[in-house]
């Protein structure tokens, strides 16, 4: 796996890449992430896909401007991101804020996204939840209780934390401008129009994954994106929370690889 930086719109982003297929797969991450939380994933998806995993803008060591962090800035940086790096067809995958983005991207109806999947998007919780406020204040109070204890509530209870993330998500937050991205992130996501129009208009096709034990997002929200998307596929993993990726990384890979490589009409 290679850590790169590229310019985009004069600002310097870092990205993860692996892989070197002619096919290509995009990850987003989700609210106060960062590109290495896509770090399990990774080894089961490069075998078969070029796989690029950005700091979005505002996060991780990517640059953070002064800015008003709206889901229209993420989708407009993530097409600049993609051209930047010379990419001309994609899978698009998001989680969380990352999966919002992505429907941002995917209602565009541009033709660089082949098929997208979302893992418990944002976009359609309008309240907050505890572990929601734990994340919140794990992010404006960084420090390795604070947030130990909230990626625990994200995956649920007995279920190991790594060290590293919660020391790279402290350093992260400890970064300048950081909160600052982080609160303008929620309020742009709180300000949004509404989004069941969008998802509405999508013609991509769409898969949508779900943790059943899911305690920032809740598992029932899921059912609202399902049965708006047109012709979309729905997945619930059981066992897992907000974050299959860390929690199951080798199952999700082989639901995310069946959907990739399926042949759909469109």
């Amino acid at each position: 796996m290679k850590e790169k930086f590229v310019e985009v719109n004069r600002f310097n982003i870092r990205y993860l890449e692996d892989g070197n297929s002619d096919r290509t797969i995009v990850l987003l991450h989700g609210l106060g992430g960062y590109a290495e939380r896509w770090n399990n994933l990774f080894p089961f998806l490069s075998k078969k896909y070029r796989v690029i995993a950005p700091d979005l803008i505002g996060y991780g060591q990517s640059d953070k401007p002064s800015v008003d962090y709206t889901p229209e800035f993420f989708t407009k940086f993530v097409f600049n991101f993609m051209n930047a790096v010379g990419i001309k067809k994609t899978f698009l995958i998001g989680t969380s804020l990352g999966g919002q983005i992505v429907i941002e991207c995917a209602a565009s109806q541009n033709d660089i996204i082949e098929k997208i999947i979302l893992i418990s998007p944002a976009g359609i919780m309008r309240k907050s939840t505890p572990t929601l406020d734990a994340y919140t204040m794990a992010a404006l109070y960084p420090n390795k209780d604070s947030v130990k204890n909230a990626y625990q509530m994200m995956v649920g209870p007995g279920k190991q934390i790594s060290e590293t993330s919660v020391e790279r998500f402290v350093n992260n937050m400890s970064r300048p401008n950081a909160k600052m991205v982080f609160l303008s992130t929620l309020l742009g996501l709180k300000n949004a129009p509404d989004i069941h129009d969008k998802l509405a208009s999508i013609t991509i096709p769409t898969l949508v994954i779900w943790g059943r034990d899911d305690k920032l997002i809740p598992f029932e929200y899921s059912q609202q994106f399902v049965s708006t998307i047109p012709n979309c596929e729905f997945v619930a993993m059981d066992g897992c929370g907000h974050s299959p990726y860390v929690e199951d990384p080798e199952e999700l890979a082989k639901i995310i690889t069946k959907f990739l490589s399926a042949r759909h009409q469109g």
